[in-house]
């Protein structure tokens, strides 16, 4: 039941606050608040963050600016499910299996092509392949794409998150528990992967598949898109400024990576300059199949609402068109 407790509270939740937190602001009226999450996987976000340029875009506004930390993808579910932020960043996994259950969101941008995932280990557990989990702890964030790494990572081994206990941890606490020895593997997550990597001797990525990585999706709550279609654009328009300066000053991004998730240069430049690819911000047809395919896992894992369609929902998720006025 643990790994279902955010989705059936999802569930549960779109009869009353989710409904009332999700369509409350609507009206078309002048938004008072804007509230944007910032993420340590989301190296734009802390840009624009740092630069103050949402801000910026809504100057000429009554419209107060507030920032959220997401820690992962589940916690930007849960701002989205509770209505808290009007856009949040998630993988793109999470963001379907947030809209197959309930939550009213879309995603009109695609923030990053990441590989921000991988399994990883220590040399002493004699852990070299996917195959040798079976029968070890594993720390993974439920709901987020480092999880479901691991799953596809399991089923093509020939195994099922049945043959490995799964200990749910939030991304920074599971690459704590793999120092101290408290679990045999950990699906990590950037910048605390890298961390990990570059700064702990005997860790080891010992399983990295790219294709598995799903895409960082920039998500916007159906009510804030219908009767708030402008200050929407303007958020666009900010993360199109904000993509290309970080593209433009790769270094200095790093450094604003490195100074908000309190990590050094090198873990920073090696998150930004070698795992993240800003170059495709529209979303289209390639993410599109990519979730189609990887729907039957939110439904063989029990992730979804009984009789939920996860691949049903990927057109209703993905809008392909928002964003090609500001791109």
């Amino acid at each position: 039941m643990e790994r279902r407790q955010f989705l059936r509270g999802t569930g549960a939740a779109i009869g009353g606050s989710l409904v009332a937190g999700c369509v409350g602001g609507g009206g078309g009226g002048e938004l008072g608040t804007l509230t944007v999450d910032y993420a340590y996987y989301n190296p734009v976000s802390l840009v624009l963050r740092e630069k103050g340029w949402v801000e910026e875009a809504f100057a000429d506004t009554d419209t107060d600016v507030e920032w959220v930390l997401s820690l992962g993808s589940n916690q930007a579910n849960e701002y989205a499910q509770s209505g808290e932020a009007e856009v949040s960043s998630t993988a793109g996994i999470a963001a379907l299996m947030a809209r197959t259950n309930g939550v009213p969101i879309t995603t009109p941008y695609v923030y990053s092509e990441p590989e921000w995932t991988a399994l990883v280990t220590f040399e002493e557990t004699g852990i070299g392949s996917v195959e040798d989990l079976e029968g070890s702890r594993v720390a993974a964030t439920r709901g987020t794409d480092p999880y479901f790494f691991l799953l596809q990572a399991l089923d093509d081994a020939g195994l099922s998150e049945e043959d490995v206990e799964i200990v749910n941890l939030q991304h920074p606490e599971g690459q704590s528990a793999l120092v101290r020895g408290d679990v045999d593997a950990w699906a990590g997550l950037d910048p605390h992967m890298a961390e990990l990597e570059l700064e702990h001797d005997g860790a080891e990525l010992f399983f990295r598949e790219p294709r598995y990585n799903t895409y960082g999706f920039l998500n916007f709550l159906d009510g804030f898109l219908a009767d708030h279609a402008e200050d929407a654009r303007r958020v666009i328009e900010a993360y199109e400024r904000g993509r290309d300066w970080a593209v433009e000053n790769p270094e200095a991004t790093a450094g604003i990576l490195a100074d908000a998730s309190e990590m050094s240069g090198p873990v920073a430049e090696r998150v930004f300059t070698q795992r993240n690819d800003l170059s495709g911000p529209i979303p289209g047809e390639p993410h599109r199949e990519l979730l189609s395919d990887l729907s039957p896992i939110l439904e063989r894992e029990g992730l979804v609402t009984e009789d939920a369609d996860p691949g049903g929902h990927v057109d209703e998720l993905i809008d392909a068109e928002f964003a090609s006025e500001v791109v």
